[in-house]
């Protein structure tokens, strides 16, 4: 059994999804963590949920980025602590450098919300590590500035060290413009850092791992992160 601590920010509105998912699905001990907290508690896996922290005033995660917490976030994670961010999350840890490249405004400039499909782009990071390659996973979406962005440099050593995690594709998992929901350059979902130990995605696995929603795809990635965070 791992520590997980979920990140509450004002404006959060993912917290408790991911909470039930973590300590009622996936029977983990949960611990949550307010915004204004400058200690961890000891947990071993720091999981920054979705929602609108502080109103997404600027930009989404820019006021979030220097919460008090987020120093301690921030030096676990140079430290090699495991941490994730979903959708806003994923927008907070890339204002906060800890992620590279950034979330722009999707290219319809509308939110979107729906389930969209990805697959894996490699088993080489805890969260897709158990997770066939060749598989679409069902997952939805709930976001207005998720058009991932990097700058051409910048996607070549993404590419290079296998930190794109996801990518937009069909349900057959066909990678098309036409499964793109947002714009995201070169279909990108989610990636990680070059130390494999900071994750973030757009889309909601917290959203698609209840038996009782029809959809238990999202159960594979937090499957995944027990399955070699445990082992690890």
């Amino acid at each position: 059994m791992k520590k997980f601590g979920v990140v509450i920010f004002p404006g959060s509105n993912c917290d408790q999804d991911m909470i039930y998912v973590l300590r009622n699905i996936m029977e983990q001990e949960v611990v949550e963590l307010w915004h204004k907290d400058t200690d961890l508690k000891g947990c071993d896996f720091i999981i920054l949920p979705g929602g609108f922290s502080y109103g997404d005033y600027l930009r989404s995660g820019a006021i979030a980025r220097f919460s008090p917490i987020m120093e301690k976030v921030i030096a676990f994670a140079n430290n090699g602590g495991y941490v994730m961010g979903v959708c806003n999350g994923f927008q907070i840890l890339c204002e906060a450098g800890l992620l590279p490249g950034a979330l722009l405004h999707n290219t319809e400039r509308k939110f979107i919300c729906k389930n969209v499909f990805i697959k894996a782009e490699n088993n080489g990071a805890v969260v897709t590590a158990q997770i066939a390659l060749n598989k679409a996973l069902k997952i939805p979406i709930a976001h207005g500035e998720g058009r991932y962005y990097a700058d051409a440099a910048t996607l070549r050593e993404l590419d290079k060290n296998n930190q794109i995690l996801f990518r937009y594709c069909d349900e057959n998992g066909v990678i098309t413009p036409a499964a793109n929901p947002n714009g995201a350059t070169d279909n990108i979902a989610g990636v990680c850092n070059t130390g494999k130990n900071v994750f973030g995605m757009m889309p909601h696995p917290e959203r698609a791992a209840d038996e009782l929603l029809s959809n238990t795809d999202g159960r594979l990635i937090f499957e995944s992160i027990l399955n070699l965070a445990t082992a690890k």
